[in-house]
């Protein structure tokens, strides 16, 4: 029976030494996941400020570009 007892105290330490590695690996992971989305959400916000400086839509292409055909077109001779 002690030696049973032994034998189950001993693997319950191996457990928790486990679970300890294991806590502090997801601490990393947390801490890594975290920094990569605030680089994220960092790169996005410069994306936005970037695209409010050009036409980001079809339709304002499509306007720029009608009106720089338009202005450049020479009238026809009859």
């Amino acid at each position: 029976m002690e030696r049973l007892n032994s034998q189950l105290h001993l693997e319950n330490c191996l457990i928790m030494q486990e679970n300890e590695k294991l806590r502090k690996k997801a601490q990393l992971l947390n801490q890594e996941n975290q920094a990569l989305l605030s680089q994220l959400k960092q790169r996005l916000a410069m994306g936005d400020q970037n695209a409010n400086n050009t036409p980001d839509s079809f339709a304002d292409l499509s306007l720029a570009n009608n009106n720089a055909t338009s202005t450049s077109r020479k009238p026809k001779k009859n």
